[in-house]
């Protein structure tokens, strides 16, 4: 086929989106609709699963009503650790979407901490014991939804993220099944083995028969209904996003690193074929799996990054847009000692303290909007480069390059301080939709579209390159002051 073209389905935590590519990686269309995110208690957070399928839906039909030539394949992308349980034969879900952000079940958590396993779970999954993964979702919804335990337990329900869901949808109810990076972050799959562990699903009592096949990310996992999008179209590729945009950044070679800032900050590290357990308090997980062959990536995980950002235009009315930030981050010469920690929902790694709050320090009398503005896009530097020092320690690599998408890059302040407190230089790609792009090419590679990785690495072409220019006593100077401001958050979390 001349000029095929490759249809990427994006479903984030804030919006669902449709992407159709050229072979290249230009964008030829993109339908997007916000997603609502529901507060129900303190440290909840919900999505309705209704508007997931439906808002994916109609992107997607929207793009395909307006073409001539159908896309040779679809590939899936989404939130990760999103967890939701469905009737199998209706499909209804029993329960609101539990997004990766809710904290409701932290005591859980701390409970089994407190009984030791939380070093058995990390040898298995790579992962630590925490509420961010969905295991102790699933579990939540069992013992909280009237009947949900006996329905599961007679095999009336399924268990998907919502890559899962939504390939449930898009088959209608034709295929149940994941890829093996989404399953690496249930803190059910152990990725050593690679299969679904028993023991840890006797652990948080959960039932076998509620969980689907596991894929490698280039893999056959059905095709389209055409009732449903109204044409048959195959799905070829699927990866979580953060993995996903590993996979568009071409980052195939250990040692390689990406770093995404969009609600969250997500930094992963290839460290090639061997399991290594994390040292300092990151995730080992799956960076992706091809003809049975596995990939492992040592990942950071910062819960806010352009959140905060967010909160500062919705939640206090500093500007109305978001690309005002950097305007009013450089109307000032630094941030004159304010320090931004955006633990809205804990803090993750290195840290791991999913009851901190968040703090900004050092205000005065002479603090303005613009400080403050300027010190929030600087915390997405200094998270960074807490989870820099833990990640070369444990991968055993330093990069010299870090490729940095998402909204946040966009922001040239923002890019130019990181690549400042790093001392290395950050690389932002020509194709910017590097999270959509990775599963559209893994698509690509299932229908022939491309060879294989190696041939989606080449595609990969910089748009811009920033390189630090701090001293470095300024820049210790200003971490110093960042691990004082996160240093009090977390003492007060251990109580000291």
């Amino acid at each position: 086929m001349s000029n095929p073209t490759l249809l990427a389905i994006d479903q984030g935590t804030t919006s669902s989106r449709a992407i159709l590519f050229s072979q290249i990686g230009e964008v030829i269309d993109v339908r997007q609709k916000e997603l609502q995110l529901y507060f129900p208690h303190k440290g909840w957070v919900e999505q309705r699963p209704e508007d997931i399928w439906s808002d994916t839906r109609n992107c997607c039909t929207q793009i395909l009503n307006n073409m001539e030539q159908k896309p040779v394949a679809v590939g899936i992308t989404n939130q990760r650790e999103t967890t939701i349980v469905w009737d199998r034969k209706t499909g209804e879900p029993v329960y609101n979407a539990i997004v990766w952000q809710d904290r409701r079940t932290a005591e859980q958590c701390n409970t089994l901490k407190k009984q030791g396993h939380e070093q058995t779970i990390a040898n298995k999954t790579g992962l630590l014991l925490d509420p961010y993964f969905s295991a102790t979702k699933i579990a939540w919804i069992l013992d909280n939804v009237p009947n949900a335990r006996a329905r599961a337990d007679a095999g009336e329900l399924a268990f998907g993220t919502v890559d899962c869901y939504l390939l449930w949808k898009l088959t209608n109810g034709e295929v149940h099944a994941t890829d093996t990076t989404n399953a690496s972050r249930t803190m059910l799959y152990n990725i050593v083995e690679q299969r679904w562990d028993e023991a840890l699903l006797a652990l948080f009592n959960i039932p076998y028969s509620l969980l689907p096949e596991v894929k490698d990310n280039i893999a056959s996992f059905g095709v389209t209904d055409k009732h449903i999008l109204g044409a048959e179209i195959p799905i070829g590729g699927m990866a979580g996003d953060q993995q996903a945009a590993l996979i568009g950044q071409g980052c195939f070679k250990p040692g390689m690193v990406k770093s995404t800032y969009g609600t969250g900050c997500f930094a992963l590290m290839n460290i090639g074929p061997v399991f290594k357990p994390s040292q300092h308090r990151l995730l080992t997980t799956v960076a992706y799996r091809v003809d049975g062959q596995i990939t492992y990536a040592v990942e950071g995980s910062i819960f806010t990054a352009g959140a905060a950002i967010q909160w500062l235009r919705d939640g206090l009315g500093f500007f109305d847009d978001a690309r005002e930030s950097e305007a009013l981050a450089t109307s000032v010469s630094d941030s004159n000692e304010v320090y931004f920690v955006p633990a809205f929902t804990g803090l993750g790694a290195p840290y791991w303290c999913p009851d901190a709050k968040a703090m900004i320090m050092g205000l005065s009398r002479e603090s303005t909007q613009a400080h403050i503005v300027r010190a929030a896009l600087e915390a997405q530097a200094y998270q960074t480069l807490d989870l820099m020092g833990a990640m070369q320690a444990d991968g055993g690599h330093i990069p010299d390059i870090i490729r940095a998408d998402g909204g946040l890059v966009a922001n040239k302040f923002m890019c130019q301080f990181l690549a400042d407190m790093l001392g290395i230089s950050i690389e932002v790609p020509k194709v910017t939709e590097t999270t959509a792009w990775g599963a559209a090419a893994l698509a690509g590679v299932q229908v022939g579209v491309f060879s294989g990785l190696e041939d989606i690495a080449k595609s990969w072409e910089a748009d811009k390159c920033y390189k630090p220019q701090m001293k470095a006593s300024k820049r210790d100077r200003l971490y110093a002051g960042w691990k004082k401001a996160v240093g009090m958050l977390t003492k007060e979390e251990r109580g000291q």
